[in-house]
């Protein structure tokens, strides 16, 4: 590695949570002669880049900062660098440089010096909300603060899978969630279509969610990872509330996935240019009765196949009287091929967005799921 990463990592290194930016400005001037340092995050949404400070938002779809964010690769366009920063997958926006340098060395250099402010964003975010607070163009509910703060991100990438998940509405979501974990050899996937509203909504997904990564991390099986949420709702709740839940594990090298559908969301497979929904066999929600037995099926998987869970308000979603219903989501899922997870994610939401002519109003998860195959 270059001394100038080397040196750039360094300082980000003993910056003051608040002034990494400031410090990586000063990195950048010293040593590529830039004038101007920007750094655009991603909103809640999905639909803007909010600068952490100054500037105005970048809206249009076609701006170079998008091309870099969705592309996911360094972009010069009228003597400006976009680069993108993100982490294993993980995208939390856009670095801007001006003026960008000529040489690709350089640009290089600037590529690894915005992954590894990512890296630092992600390590100081936990001891101030500086940039918590840079990724709202508004004010969240508290039920969707909740919400975004269990998620386990945005996005992954590994070799042998990449991945992406969305809620909407990104500023008033009550119920609904996903999470995900993985080992190298396998990666597990929950996704949950909630219940109820508000911060009561929340609470629910959030001891449903807390029950499953218990389960996980103590080493059982999905069906039991199912029973044992579905035993901590029964036990708080009665019977009186429960929750749509769809559990996935996925064998990164042979690529059978198991599955156990609690009620859950839509589970499709795009495969070929093709599209169906999996047969689930539906089993009860967690949480509806005591003492759950919940049974595995098992799907093989061939290599590039793609996955999408989607919850009832995406098909439900309804513009001038009309729902978008499921003839619609196949025909956008199947456009959706040559994207990468997460564009393919913010391109539907968009879509159905443009469907209703504005924000989503009901609950809606929309869960991106590639298997590119054995790797070594």
């Amino acid at each position: 590695m270059s001394e100038p990463v080397n040196r750039a990592r360094r300082v980000l290194n003993e910056a003051p949570a608040d002034l990494l930016l400031d410090r990586i400005a000063d990195v950048l001037a010293a040593g590529y002669g830039t004038t101007r340092v920007e750094l655009l995050l991603v909103d809640y949404r999905l639909a803007a880049l909010l600068p952490l400070v100054g500037d105005e938002p970048v809206t249009g779809p076609g701006h170079p900062a998008w091309r870099c964010f969705d592309h996911q690769t360094p972009i010069v366009a009228a003597g400006t660098g976009y680069l993108p920063v993100s982490m294993r997958g993980d995208r939390r926006g856009v670095l801007v440089v001006e003026p960008a340098p000529t040489g690709q060395a350089a640009l290089d250099q600037l590529t690894q010096i915005a992954t590894a402010l990512a890296h630092e964003i992600a390590a100081v975010t936990g001891g101030t909300d500086v940039y918590r607070c840079a990724h709202r163009s508004r004010r969240l509910t508290l039920a969707a603060e909740m919400q975004w703060e269990m998620l386990p991100g945005r996005s992954r990438t590994r070799p042998s899978f990449s991945l992406a998940g969305q809620l909407e509405p990104a500023y008033a979501v009550r119920g609904d969630s996903f999470d995900w974990s993985d080992d190298g050899s396998r990666v597990w996937l929950s996704t949950i279509n909630g219940t109820g509203e508000g911060v009561a909504a929340a609470m629910l997904t959030s001891l449903a969610t807390h029950a499953l990564r218990n389960a996980r991390r103590s080493g059982l099986g999905l069906a039991d990872q199912a029973a044992l949420a579905d035993q901590a709702v029964y036990d708080l709740h009665r019977g009186g509330q429960h929750l749509a839940t769809l559990l996935m594990e996925l064998d990164l090298r042979s690529g059978v996935l198991t599955v156990v559908d609690a009620g859950s969301p839509r589970l499709m497979l795009l495969r070929g240019g093709n599209v169906q929904e999996l047969p689930l066999e539906a089993q009860f929600p967690l949480g509806m009765f005591e003492a759950t037995d919940y049974r595995e099926q098992r799907f093989e998987l061939c290599r590039d196949d793609r996955l999408f869970v989607v919850s009832d308000g995406v098909i439900d979603a309804t513009g001038h009287n009309v729902p978008y219903g499921e003839t619609a989501l196949e025909r956008f899922l199947r456009r959706t091929g040559p994207m990468e997870p997460l564009e393919a994610v913010r391109a539907l939401i968009g879509d159905l967005r443009a469907f209703v002519a504005a924000d989503l109003i009901d609950d809606a998860v929309v869960v991106c799921l590639d298997w590119t195959g054995p790797q070594d």
